[in-house]
């Protein structure tokens, strides 16, 4: 089991660095007085926890008096070291004044309650096994080097949705897409009760004469936007592929990018009206001019 105290000075990246072992997988609890750091890392091991992270800084200021007899405690166990962040005084002056929080000293200036933060938390940066200086690293930059640190996977997850036009699509999608410019089944009396998850129903979409290239530039399209979401720091991007009733055309698509872009880490969370598409399927059609 890897067991982390994470500590350091207000405004030294504390917030983005959990919220990287979060995304990582780590069981992060924050604000932990050190006398129970024990009691967590023993329900942690007894848990089958592996990757565990605890925060304890300037907040906990009431009960750092208790580190030195904690501190000797934990370190008797497997797995512990301490990471503490820091940063000038001009940086973390200037962080602030961005955010405008309080500062968890509060009581003098800011300068001042840097002053009187960095000797409450002398003994915790005394037992750092590292010490990361964030004054000229950006979220980015941070982010990579506490990658490095804890050996964190950049995992992504491209979710793929079907949906039909007539009913709206996703509120919540980074990228919406149209597919009714393909060859519609809806209009085959045979392929109309089916869906895009059906093989002949796919071969119509994909057959018409103009459908592949179509189809190429959908797919470059969604590898683009999503690889520049991942690059961006990104943990997951929502594409959203809609057809007029969600039964066939979107469908369709949605599976075949789902295999066509498994590098990126691309699954169907949903077909989200094929079942509404079936009931519309039994209903009769009013053929279109020249069909």
């Amino acid at each position: 089991m890897q067991f982390t105290v994470l500590s350091g000075l207000s405004g030294a990246g504390k917030s983005t660095a959990m919220r990287a072992l979060e995304d990582a997988g780590f069981f992060v609890t924050d604000n932990l007085p050190p006398e129970l750091w024990v009691a967590m890392y023993d329900l942690s091991r007894a848990s089958g926890a592996q990757r565990v992270a605890v925060v304890t800084d300037a907040r906990t200021r009431e009960f750092l008096p208790a580190l030195e007899g904690s501190w000797q405690r934990l370190s008797r166990r497997e797995g512990v070291r301490v990471v503490f962040l820091e940063a000038t005084d001009e940086v973390l002056l200037r962080r602030y004044n961005l955010t405008r929080r309080a500062h968890p000293m509060g009581e003098h200036s800011l300068m001042a309650d840097f002053d009187r933060e960095r000797a409450l938390l002398a003994p915790l940066r005394a037992l750092a096994d590292v010490v990361i200086d964030t004054t000229d690293l950006d979220a980015r930059a941070f982010t990579d080097r506490l990658r490095g640190l804890f050996d964190l996977q950049s995992s992504f997850d491209l979710r793929l949705i079907s949906f039909g036009f007539k009913h709206a699509p996703p509120r919540d999608a980074d990228l919406v897409l149209d597919m009714r410019g393909l060859p519609n089944p809806h209009y085959d009396p045979v392929l109309r009760p089916k869906s895009g998850l059906d093989a002949d129903v796919a071969a119509y979409v994909f057959n018409g004469p103009d459908s592949e290239a179509y189809y190429a530039h959908v797919q470059e399209f969604v590898r683009a936007s999503a690889d520049a979401a991942r690059r961006g720091g990104r943990h997951s991007y929502s594409v959203a592929i809609g057809c007029t009733g969600g039964q066939h055309r979107s469908v369709a698509v949605a599976e075949r990018l789902c295999r066509d872009l498994h590098d990126l880490g691309a699954r169907v969370i949903a077909h989200r009206d094929v079942q509404r598409g079936e009931d519309d399927a039994a209903m009769p059609v009013a053929p279109r001019e020249g069909v």
